[in-house]
């Protein structure tokens, strides 16, 4: 079976001082959370900070994004090797507002993925249609174009010990959710799309949903076969509601 994981994305949010407050908050509330994988990833600026302070704790450290390049020209850009010095695990690839905002192409994301696991970090992989592709009938064209990509250059192999996470992006930030069938039929065709090449690799990828998780829905989310956790945006700024999402992820 596989292991249920729950990643926060805090975007570019937080203090100091909040997260401290909230870091202390998943501290004391996860001690109780068994079989359940954990992570949050911050801004980079504060990853040493919560690195420190979850320092023995189950939650783990995702990075939001990550350079392909190990050094060099690159402004603005932070490395697998630099995030590894601080301990993190996992890193965001292809997020839907890289996509959008940052000019982040299907092989863009493709690259980046290669480059985490070559780094020794766990690529989580998101994929998933804008409103527009959503009416258009469209989800498991852009799903299939998006996983493609790292098929394409790299091969199933890329996939094993890999995340991925279906983020409908007409369901980011705007309330809306898809519902758990709706979910699982997507999360249900990207795990074909991988056992069309590789079964067992198919059978062991983590897939999480990505579109408002909340405590609310969380379990009937998390109950569908082949959602394995989520990957939350909002509502990981708020220790209660993320510790009960995370709770409800138990199995």
């Amino acid at each position: 079976m596989r292991q249920p994981l729950v990643a926060g994305n805090w975007k570019l949010n937080g203090t100091l001082a909040s997260i401290k407050d909230l870091v202390e908050g998943l501290k004391s509330g996860v001690d109780s959370i068994g079989n359940v994988e954990m992570a949050v990833c911050p801004p980079f600026v504060y990853i040493p900070e919560v690195s420190s302070l979850l320092a023995g704790s189950k939650i783990a450290i995702g990075a939001q994004n990550m350079s392909r390049h190990t050094a060099g020209a690159y402004t603005g850009e932070v490395s697998g090797t630099m995030l590894n010095d601080f301990g993190v695990k996992y890193a965001l690839v292809g997020h839907s507002e890289r996509r959008a905002s940052y000019g982040e192409t299907d092989e863009k994301a493709a690259r980046k993925f290669v480059a985490v696991k070559e780094n020794g970090l766990v690529p989580i992989l998101c994929v998933g249609e804008t409103l527009v592709e959503y009416e258009r009938g469209n989800t498991f064209g852009v799903v299939k174009r998006q996983i493609d990509a790292v098929l394409d250059f790299f091969g199933v192999e890329a996939f094993s010990g890999a995340v991925i996470a279906y983020e409908p992006v007409w369901a980011i930030g705007t309330g809306k959710t898809a519902t758990p069938e709706q979910a699982q039929s997507v999360h249900e065709y990207i795990r074909s799309r991988i056992a069309r090449c590789d079964e067992e690799i198919a059978s062991r990828i983590q897939i999480l949903y990505g579109g408002s998780v909340k405590a609310a829905n969380a379990k009937d989310l998390f109950s569908q076969p082949d959602i394995d956790g989520g990957l939350v945006g909002g509502a990981s700024l708020d220790a209660d509601e993320f510790v009960a999402i995370c709770a409800a992820a138990n199995r």
